[in-house]
């Protein structure tokens, strides 16, 4: 594609050099170039692209967009200068897959807990309803039927527009996307046409890189914020922070609630291990889902689709078809009479929610024992919170290593120690170990009992110094089963 009719969708931009060079390819890794690239030097958190606009050239990169041209470079060099070059990424890219995101219904889910369970179950219910659909989110992305791998809630703007244009070509009329609050701060949605978004709730988490909660909140509202007047934005009413969301928003302003009068209104009858009764909009389903903020979750996916067109008898019939989404609330039962839960809960709020959702069903009957950990070089703060909350919600604790990555097991366990009195360490337990916890655990366990193993869900990994070995809760927990007798 010729320079110049690509940048056209660049505001204002400052071009240097010959505009008629023929692109072949466009790139913000300048390790990545190849002979004819067009490279972007983004600023980035850890790196400035900009360092490496030399190296870029002497690949074979014929052009370059950025923010300042470096000095001392050739002067043949050909250069488009912009304000800012991430949100020009994701424009460029957006025209160099011919506006993909156009091309198909785009809805995006952000919050802090419950986008992978939404975003994964409009894609499932969508699919059942006889259409094709596209998935990106943190346990995997699809192209309709076809599964392929994911590394970050967001993928990068290269693989995210590139993942859109094979939606598109696939025949997908529909795709449903965690949107993180790193992509909105780091503009990796840039140049993407949302046909509506979904909020789900604001708790503290990734505080290591938003610093503080008003900056989290920020980056969440941006998404609502840039949604155009023709999309719709569909908000928990029951969270603090649900309103804040749509307060600046030119899209059409849709609510959820299961304690007040919104557009989708909930409550739940009844609640066991196997499922939950609900009363949608005074209609009557039961779900294979447990807990409130399952409730929460379903509301979402119902009022979502209803207001992309479906009829509520059609959403309701395959809203009682749908189960949990891998490593969410995923329930493993014991020949013993005992019940393993595990969940990706690893913010205090999640851990709560799924706490609440356990006693709920167990009224009174049964212990609750919880294995947790927190994930190394990530937000300290959240550590003590996590013990208190598991201490406080549970009969028995073990705090574990979940990812230490580039930190000491041991002292991620001694920070949320520090959250604890001594009369919350009577029922606690620390073992370093992730496995020999979960089988802890497990000797402790009596009929009747619930186990909950959370924070890495469907994680088949444990990270440590930079490596990923094998690690999978769920697999270990079955392995253990299997050698029970009732």
């Amino acid at each position: 594609m010729e320079l110049q009719k690509l940048i056209q969708v660049l505001d204002a931009p400052v071009v240097t050099g010959n505009p008629q060079a023929e692109i072949t390819g466009i790139q913000s890794d300048s390790r990545r170039i190849e002979p004819g690239f067009l490279f972007v030097a983004v600023r980035g958190t850890a790196v400035d692209g900009h360092t490496y606009i030399a190296g870029a050239l002497e690949k074979g990169a014929v052009a370059v967009v950025c923010e300042e041209i470096p000095q001392g470079l050739n002067d043949k060099c050909i250069f488009v200068v912009v304000k800012d070059s991430a949100e020009a990424l994701g424009k460029l890219l957006s025209a160099w897959y011919g506006n993909p995101s156009d091309k198909l219904v785009l809805v995006g889910v952000t919050g802090t807990n419950g986008k992978t369970t939404i975003a994964t179950l409009l894609y499932q219910m969508f699919r059942k309803l006889g259409h094709k659909a596209g998935l990106i989110s943190t346990v995997c992305n699809y192209v309709d039927g076809e599964a392929i791998p994911t590394e970050h809630t967001t993928p990068d703007p290269i693989t995210l527009h590139a993942l859109i244009a094979r939606m598109v070509e696939a025949g997908c009329e529909y795709a449903f996307m965690e949107v993180s609050s790193h992509s909105i701060d780091q503009k990796r949605i840039s140049g993407l046409s949302f046909n509506g978004g979904i909020f789900t709730n604001l708790t503290r988490d990734h505080l290591d890189y938003h610093k503080t909660v008003e900056n989290y909140l920020k980056a969440k509202k941006k998404f609502f914020d840039d949604l155009p007047a023709t999309a719709f934005a569909l908000t928990n009413l029951d969270d603090k922070s649900g309103m804040v969301m749509l307060q600046n928003t030119a899209a059409k302003k849709l609510t959820y609630s299961l304690r007040t009068l919104a557009d989708f209104k909930g409550k739940i009858l009844e609640s066991h291990f196997d499922g939950t009764e609900l009363l949608i909009n005074n209609r009557e389903v039961s779900v294979h889902f447990v807990g409130r903020f399952n409730a929460y979750n379903l509301l979402a996916v119902y009022g979502a689709a209803i207001t992309l067109g479906k009829t509520p008898e059609e959403v309701l019939v395959v809203l009682s078809t749908l189960h949990s989404v891998s490593g969410r609330f995923e329930t493993i039962r014991s020949p013993k009479g005992y019940t393993a839960i595990v969940d990706y809960a690893h913010t205090p709020d999640a851990l709560t929610n799924v706490l609440n959702g356990i006693h709920e069903v167990l009224d009174g009957n049964g212990r609750v024992i919880t294995v947790v950990g927190c994930g190394g070089n990530r937000d300290k703060g959240k550590r003590p919170m996590m013990a208190r909350e598991a201490v406080r919600l549970s009969d028995q604790v073990i705090l574990t290593s979940d990812n230490p990555r580039f930190e000491e097991p041991d002292a991620i366990i001694q920070d949320m120690v520090a959250g604890l009195t001594s009369a919350d360490m009577e029922k606690t337990l620390c073992i370093t170990d992730r496995e020999q916890a979960i089988k802890a655990a497990v000797k402790l366990a009596q009929k009747g009992d619930v186990i909950l193993i959370a924070g890495k869900g469907h994680e088949d990994y444990q990270e440590v110094k930079g490596v990923k070995h094998h690690f999978d809760d769920r697999e270990i927990v079955r392995n253990l089963f299997a050698n029970q007798q009732a």
